[in-house]
Order: C-alpha cells, then structure tokens, then sequence
C-alpha cells in the first residue's frame, strides 16, 4: 500500500516537471502576441490621429473658403440686383420692340419736319449748309440699304450738332446780300442770342432781328464792341463783357425771369 502512494506522488511530481517548461513558453507567445496586438493598435491610433489632423485641416480650409465666398456673395448682391433689373427693363423693351419698329418710320420723319422749322426760322447763319443736311436725311429716308437704326442715329447726330451751334462762338468771312447788294463782311454768332455783321473797314454793322426779319444797324459804340468780339471768337484778343444788342426781343416777363 504504501509503495504505490509513493509511486503516485513521484508520477505528480514528473508531470510537474514536464508542466512547467511548457506554461512559460506559453506565457512568452501570450506576451508577445500582447505586444503586437499594441503594437497594432499604437499604429492605429497613430493613423487615426493622422486621419484627425488631416481632416481638420480640410475642415478650416473650407471654413475659410466658406467665408470668403459669403463675403464675395455680399459684395455681388447689389451687382445682380442691378443687372436683373437691367434685364427686365431690356426684357421689358424687347416685348415693345415689334410696336417701335412701327412707329419709328413716324417719329424719324416727325424729328426731320422739326429740324427743318427750326432751320427755316432760325438766325439766317450757315442757312443753306443746314438745310441741306436736313435734304439728305429726308431722301435718306427712301434708301433701302440704310437700317432704321442707322438712318435715325444720322437724325440724332444732325440735331446734336444743331444744338450745339447753341454753345459756339463763332466768326467767319463771307457775302452778305441785302439792298444793298453782294459785299464781302465779318459775321459773328453769339450761340443763337445774336448774330451781327460788319464791314472790312468797320464803317457799316449791324444785328439780326429775328423778330423782323432783318437787319438792324449798329452804332460806332457797338460796332466797337463788334470789333472786339470778332478778335475774341478768333483767339486775337481775351475774352471780355461785350455790350450788343440781341438778335431776340425779351419780353417784360422774360426781363422779370432773367432778373
């Protein structure tokens, strides 16, 4: 009995012994699958932190750009507000454009008939040059290459430089035919308030009166003056206050105006 306890205990104490070797090189294989298990998760970490950082720096570059284009919308607002305006009103033009192109034909030839007038009962200066740009635009009118566009520009451009004799001072030799005959004398135009005349020799001048159709002599004094305004109109002498008569009449109640 007590020699096979004692077997027993001496095959306990072999398989001890055989036990031991083989629970520390599974303990090794556990720590080291423990450390690349970390290992891995360290790399995964540092991944994600790459990831983090990468993103967040997309995150503040589209905040910046995501201001900025608030910013540039805020400054293009006003922009497009005008130009949508500008869009309906052209849109607005388009829908009336059949019914222009109708009436243009009217109007053109209503702008000729008023140019004409005014010509006619104008200050006599450059008379025939003007009518005969009046006579141009009105056989114009019949000239199939020319678009109405074109022929009304040339309308507008006739009456641009009509209105601009409104703002001239101007001098020029030419002939005067009156009872007296054809003389050669020096006009000057006051824009469209006076236009005078006077002899070479600075004997003979005198104003239109447009009111009578006709000439209205001057005196020494203001034949002077004319003198001196045919030497400014010129660029012979400084400008300076003239004292003429004008070729217009003022009314009281115009007197009153002025005043």
């Amino acid at each position: 009995m007590k020699r096979t306890r004692s077997t027993l205990i001496m095959g306990a104490a072999g398989l001890l012994f055989v036990a031991t070797p083989l629970m520390g090189q599974e303990l090794v294989e556990e720590a080291s699958d423990a450390q690349r298990a970390q290992a891995a998760l360290q790399v995964r970490i540092d991944a994600a932190d790459d990831a983090s950082r990468t993103m967040l720096a997309e995150l503040r570059r589209l905040e910046t750009e995501a201001r900025q284009l608030r910013v540039q919308n805020a400054s293009l607002a006003p922009r497009l507000d005008r130009q949508a305006e500008r869009l309906a009103s052209r849109e607005a033009a388009l829908d009336t454009l059949a019914e222009t192109r109708e009436t243009l034909p009217e109007i053109e030839q209503a702008l000729l008939t008023r140019l004409r007038a005014w010509v006619e009962g104008d200050l006599p200066f450059l008379t025939q040059e003007r009518l005969a740009r009046v006579e141009g635009l009105e056989k114009g009118m019949t000239d199939p290459d020319a678009t109405a566009a074109e022929r009304l520009d040339r309308t507008l451009a006739a009456w641009r430089a009509e209105l601009d004799y409104g703002r001239e001072l101007d001098a020029w030799r030419g002939t005067l035919e009156d009872e007296e005959g054809r003389r050669e004398v020096d006009f000057l135009r006051l824009g469209r308030v006076g236009f005078y005349y006077l002899t070479p020799d600075g004997r003979q001048g005198a104003v239109w009166r447009a009111d009578e159709q006709r000439w209205q002599p001057l005196d020494e004094a203001a034949r002077v003056d004319l003198r001196h305004g045919l030497r400014i109109a010129r660029d012979q002498r400084a400008p300076e206050l003239l004292v003429l008569p004008v070729s217009h009449s003022i009314t009281p109640a115009e007197a009153r105006e002025a005043s």
